[in-house]
């Protein structure tokens, strides 16, 4: 009998929820009896890093993971894909080690593309722009405790900003009945809880000539899966319909993510956002008058051209009015291609620390009142089996994270506490 050496595939995953369904799904590609998926610390003879450029920090920190795998085993085939992958191919090519740079639609031909590259010893730079309109379906399994399913594609807003409708195209999805089908996979695994993933996924239904709530009443029926979470919906595009139907549901979680990017209609009309703060602070009052007790969570951009310290100050006494419950900072950053590179008024990189600062802060007043808030009611808790120095953790139905001694008869189990404390434990 002949023993076959396995290949050992190692994979790196930046960037959003979506980026990880997919990864988890790549990683679904490769056979067992040829492969072993393993950590990424470990030596490997494939690496595989998933790349992201939402962000000039996201173009470094792909780099870096990529310098990170070949010093790691520079033997190894290295392979790049993902969003960086299909915008700025040229600059990973010129990274000495890298095998293959394949973009958002070649890496769903990512085994075809390795067992080429063995087969000749050639680099292979496969992005091309015109393919990039395909679905290609997506979940993952078994590396968290929730599922992430792909439910959307793609964005048709092209904000003065930002990059990805370039390296993700155009808005589509897949059937419904499609996406039902691999929900139903998805509980065969155990899984109690699944995320709802996609670039723009409020947007669900261009293709199909269905509606996003169409999705969530459809869903709704999957037997086995107990919680589903909506990962991030625009203000334009969560109706008082969706609000309505998740307050009623025992299944969707009340917790919305919901990206603001300026509390200042002036910087949001530069962004060319498709609302004013005035209609985002009126989502966010419809959703708590039928779920009081929801988690809101918001995006929000620092440092845009032409923002001066009047509207980053409009900007957080806006946020500090509203009944939030977390705030993602992220720093604005030029990206080629985009509309606001040209745009005047830009900001200094230490005036931008200094706004990033100030929202911080101003996040953390918002988690700390919101828990306190919470504090002596009994939420349920999925907790998750990750052990880290004997302290486990998991997210209240409403999205406030908690923590206590780790039990392995918690993994994986959705339990009623009651909330004591802001270091909230059981």
């Amino acid at each position: 009998m002949q023993i076959i050496k396995k290949k050992k595939v190692a994979f790196y995953t930046l960037g959003c929820k979506l980026n990880f369904a997919e990864t988890s799904s790549l990683a679904r590609m490769f056979d067992p009896v040829e492969y072993k998926i393993v950590d990424f610390k470990e030596k490997a003879d494939i690496y595989i890093i998933n790349t992201c450029t939402v962000t000039a920090n996201a173009d470094k920190k792909s780099r870096n993971s990529i310098y990170r795998a070949i010093k790691k085993n520079d033997e190894a085939l290295i392979v790049a894909v993902g969003c960086y992958s299909q915008l700025h191919a040229d600059k990973i090519a010129e990274i000495d080690g890298v095998d293959l740079v394949l973009g958002s639609n070649e890496k769903f031909n990512l085994t075809e593309y390795i067992d080429k590259y063995y087969a000749e010893k050639k680099a292979i730079y496969k992005c091309d722009y015109n393919n990039i309109n395909t679905f290609l379906p997506a979940y993952s399994l078994g590396d968290r405790t929730r599922s992430f399913l792909k439910v959307q594609d793609g964005c048709d807003y092209f904000c003065t900003y930002c990059t990805i409708p370039f390296a993700r195209g155009k808005s589509r999805n897949i059937s419904i009945a499609d996406i039902v089908e691999q929900a139903k996979e998805i509980a065969k695994n155990d899984i109690k809880e699944i995320v709802l993933t996609g670039v723009n996924i409020g947007d669900f239904g261009k293709t199909t000539n269905e509606t996003f709530l169409d999705l969530l009443k459809q869903l709704h029926n999957v037997d086995g899966i107990e919680r589903y979470r909506i990962s991030s919906i625009e203000p334009n595009l969560i109706t008082e319909e969706i609000i309505q139907f998740v307050a009623s549901s025992k299944k969707f979680m009340p917790h919305f993510h919901i990206p603001l990017q300026s509390g200042c209609n002036k910087i949001l009309s530069l962004m060319q956002r498709k609302y004013n703060r005035e209609l985002f602070a009126e989502k966010v009052e419809t959703i708590l008058k039928h779920i009081p007790h929801a988690g809101i969570g918001t995006d929000v951009i620092v440092g845009f051209p032409g923002e001066t310290e009047y509207d980053l100050n409009d900007t957080y006494d806006f946020l500090n009015n509203l009944n939030l419950s977390y705030l993602h900072v992220f720093t604005y950053s030029e990206r080629k291609g985009t509309k606001s590179v040209k745009f005047a008024g830009k900001v200094s990189p230490q005036e931008k620390k200094l706004r990033s600062e100030k929202l911080h802060h101003l996040s953390e007043i918002i988690e700390t009142k919101f828990a306190k808030a919470n504090i002596g009611s009994k939420r349920k808790v999925l907790f998750e089996n990750y052990n880290k120095n004997g302290i486990m953790y998991g997210y209240t139905d409403n999205y406030i994270r908690i923590q206590t001694p780790f039990n392995k008869q918690l993994s994986n189990q959705i339990v009623e506490v009651k909330l004591k404390q802001t270091d909230i434990n059981l």
